[in-house]
C-alpha cells in the first residue's frame, strides 16, 4: 500500500477548531476516499490532545506542537491543509504542494482571507472555513490547481503589504 500523507499546520497560532475538524471521522473518511492514509498534525499552542488512534482508513496519525521549521513535513506531504498564514501558504506553494487553506473565522480583522481569496482566484489553492471543509474536500479536484511560479513571491508580499496598509 502506497502512503499518501496529509500534513495539517496551524503555525504558531491556536486554531483548535481546525484540528478538531480535520480529525473528525467524517473528514478523515472523506480524505481516505481521496486516497490519503497518513495524517501529520502540527497543532501549535494548544492544550488539546487529538485522538491519534488509527481509524477511518488512516493507519498512522502523528502530532506535534511546534517546530523550528515545517519544511521537511511539507516536503513529504501529498496534501497540505493550512491556516491562512502567509508564510505557511507561500512555503507550501513554493514546494508545489496541493494546498487547502482554512480561514479562522474567529480572528478579528482577519486579513488572511484576502490573501487566500487572491491565491484561489489565481488558481493556486482551495480555501474554506472549518464549517465547509468537509464539502470542499469532497468536491475539490486537485488537478485544477495551477503551478505557483516562485517569482510571484515578491508580488504576493506587496499584496500583503497593501492589505495590511503598509504601502
Amino acid at each position: 500500500m502506497q502512503t499518501k500523507t496529509v500534513f495539517v499546520t496551524v503555525g504558531t497560532t491556536k486554531f483548535d477548531e481546525l484540528i478538531k475538524t480535520v480529525t473528525s471521522d467524517e473528514v478523515l473518511q472523506e480524505l481516505n476516499r481521496k486516497g490519503y492514509n497518513k495524517l501529520v498534525l502540527q497543532i501549535g499552542k494548544t492544550d488539546i490532545e487529538p485522538d491519534c488512534a488509527p481509524r477511518c482508513g488512516f493507519y498512522e496519525i502523528e502530532v506535534f506542537n511546534l517546530s523550528p521549521s515545517l519544511h521537511e513535513s511539507m516536503e513529504v506531504a501529498d496534501l497540505i491543509i493550512s491556516h491562512a498564514g502567509a508564510g505557511s501558504c507561500l512555503e507550501a506553494l513554493e514546494l508545489s504542494k496541493p494546498l487547502v487553506v482554512v480561514i479562522n473565522d474567529r480572528l478579528m480583522d482577519n486579513h488572511q482571507i484576502e490573501l487566500a481569496e487572491q491565491l484561489y482566484k489565481d488558481g493556486h489553492l482551495f480555501y474554506s472555513n472549518c464549517k465547509n471543509l468537509l464539502n470542499l474536500i469532497h468536491s475539490m479536484d486537485l488537478s485544477e490547481l495551477q503551478p505557483f511560479k516562485q517569482d510571484k513571491s515578491k508580488a504576493i508580499a506587496t499584496m500583503i503589504d497593501q492589505i495590511m496598509g503598509f504601502s
